[in-house]
């Protein structure tokens, strides 16, 4: 049986797989580092909180989760050293959510892996058509969203 994609798959499905490819890769990788606790759910919450925080209904709005759930996420990343919370500049009885030295450790072996993933898709297809895919995703992406309440695009589950 041949194991390779099949060339009349839809572009949703050959993103949707390409997507969950370079996602495997590099929560293996992940682990391999010592971060074998990260899901992909986290590095969402991750952009959202860098560089300078978030709130727990910022996280929720961005997610598209319940407070509660956030609320969950952050407990189980606050134990395990990637965030914690602290005062709100601005707003006495609020937190606002923010990475560790750990938390940032795994944000910079991220942008590694997904670095080396990114030179190999280039090898396979080539450096300027790589550019032209990004340009080209970017401006469909824009394009779809730019009458939307929030420039912030959200991932949908």
């Amino acid at each position: 049986m041949n194991n390779s994609v099949d060339n009349e798959l839809d572009l949703t499905s050959l993103l949707s797989l390409s997507f969950s490819t370079s996602i495997s890769e590099l929560h293996d990788r992940l682990s391999e580092y010592g971060f074998e606790d990260i899901r992909p759910i986290h590095g969402f919450l991750f952009k959202c909180i860098t560089p300078n925080g978030a709130t727990g209904i910022d996280l929720a709005e961005y997610l598209g989760i319940t407070k509660q759930a956030v609320s969950t996420m952050v407990d189980y990343l606050e134990k395990s050293g990637y965030v914690m919370r602290k005062a709100h500049p601005t707003d006495k009885r609020g937190k606002i959510i923010v990475l560790t030295e750990r938390g940032w450790l795994v944000v910079n072996a991220k942008e590694k892996i997904l670095t080396e993933i990114e030179a190999r898709w280039m090898e396979y297809i080539g450096t300027e058509r790589m550019h032209m895919l990004k340009e080209d995703l970017s401006t469909f992406v824009n394009k779809e969203n730019e009458d939307k309440l929030s420039l912030r695009l959200r991932p949908i589950w």
